[in-house]
């Protein structure tokens, strides 16, 4: 072939950019394709990608996806319009494992040290990996259900590509990461990156990283990728297609390569491929119903997820009726001042203020309760039994609603256990 063009539907640095990147140069050096460019286009777990491909190439006969086990779990998760049903197997090539690690700087030096911490405060440890939906969330879920903690209390941090969340692994911006071993592994061996576990159901031979299983989580994981055709391409344009990467998988440049990033060789083509990812999507659609992962909860910004709008939103409509109230105790103020009185305002600030800072110790319902008992002694200080009583029945039920109904995920501290 003259010219192939890839898509790999992340941003650079991830699991499917290297194989791109790895399929770019097996092809160039064993003069399989001249030329092989490389289109990154990231979002939503590749279902962007996805949708664009099928859009924009249809009936190309020169063109592939970059595709496999996340972009299933993100087509369940985004509930994407667009599936793999709509382009054409091509073939699978690769396998990989699923690493647990932590920053060189982090206070856990071990999984143990890691689950007992977020046994004891699941919402606290934040987990960082790739897209919602996909095998990095698929696997943090699995290893919280093997020890007793229920998947949907995860605090996943989901982002774009793999640079980004290695970055904000490096950075401790979250607890812990999860992604591919190929694309930690030099920071691992670099020492930046300390790794706990290994998804692979044995030890892999030259990595000194223990599997869960051999630390008592019974859990054994596989990410696998693929490339996909787009619809409407003829067949011989299909059987040129899986000529080229049949030939690709068999030099000795994609054989270094799969050595090179520790990938498992999966190659599958055919009938057999169709069915399998048919399999698959099963599987998948099983792993997140059980998981409670129906749909996206993840967040970027912070590890509350949309906590902080929640606040925020709370802070407003306080503010205005506290404003409210003020204004009319100024006009009715015996002393006649110019300036309405700051007392109320004051004490919603310390409630407030409080609030923020028992939320991650204690949880939302604690500092929740604070925040309406300080809330309700701005506008009435003559009740304090019956507004306590009331700031916690209001801070349950405002908990089981954000958390129960709507799905958002909230810090449950103290009160996890019967919450």
């Amino acid at each position: 072939m003259n010219e192939l063009r890839l898509m790999a539907p992340a941003a650079p640095g991830g699991g499917w950019d290297q194989t791109a990147r790895a399929m770019q140069q097996a092809l160039q050096q064993s003069a399989l394709v001249r030329v092989v460019p490389v289109d990154n286009v990231p979002g939503a777990a590749g279902t962007i990608g996805l949708a664009r491909f099928i859009g924009a190439e249809r009936g190309s006969g020169d063109t592939l996806l970059v595709s496999g086990l996340i972009m299933l779990g993100g087509i369940v998760m985004h509930q994407s319009p667009v599936t793999l049903h709509d382009v054409v197997p091509i073939a699978r090539l690769t396998g990989e494992y699923e690493v647990i690690a932590v920053p060189a700087a982090s206070p856990f030096h071990s999984l143990r040290e890691f689950l007992d911490a977020f046994k004891a405060r699941p919402e606290s440890i934040s987990w960082g990996g790739g897209s919602a939906g996909g095998s990095d969330q698929m696997l943090a879920g699995l290893v919280a259900e093997a020890v007793g903690i229920a998947p949907h209390r995860i605090n996943y941090v989901a982002f774009s590509g793999g640079g980004e969340s290695l970055s904000a692994i490096l950075g401790s911006q979250v607890s812990a990461g999860v992604n591919g071993l190929a694309e930690f592994e030099a920071q691992m061996d670099a020492g930046t990156l300390r790794a706990l576990a290994i998804s692979s159901a044995e030890r892999l031979p030259g990595l000194d990283v223990p599997t869960l299983r051999e630390q008592g989580v019974d859990v054994a994981f596989e990410n696998w990728r693929a490339v996909m055709a787009p619809p409407g391409i003829s067949a011989s344009d299909r059987e040129r297609l899986e000529r080229t990467v049949d030939a690709m998988v068999h030099t000795p440049a994609w054989r270094d390569m799969v050595a090179r990033y520790r990938w498992l060789d999966r190659y599958l083509a055919g009938p057999e491929l169709a069915r399998f990812i048919d399999t698959e999507e099963q599987r998948v659609r099983g792993i997140l119903a059980k998981l409670d992962a129906g749909h996206d909860r993840s967040s970027t910004v912070t590890s509350s997820g949309p906590y902080p709008l929640i606040v925020l939103g709370g802070v407003v409509v306080f503010g205005l009726a506290a404003g409210r109230s003020i204004m009319r105790s100024a006009k009715t103020d015996a002393r006649g001042g110019p300036f309405p009185r700051l007392g109320p305002l004051a004490l919603m600030g310390v409630g407030i203020a409080l609030h923020l800072l028992m939320l991650e110790r204690v949880g939302f319902v604690g500092a929740a309760a604070v925040l309406f008992w300080f809330t309700a002694r701005a506008f009435d200080a003559r009740h304090p039994l019956r507004d306590g009583i009331l700031a916690v029945a209001l801070s349950i039920g405002s908990y089981l609603l954000f958390a129960r109904v709507l799905q958002l995920q909230l810090p449950a501290g103290v009160l996890a256990r019967w919450l």
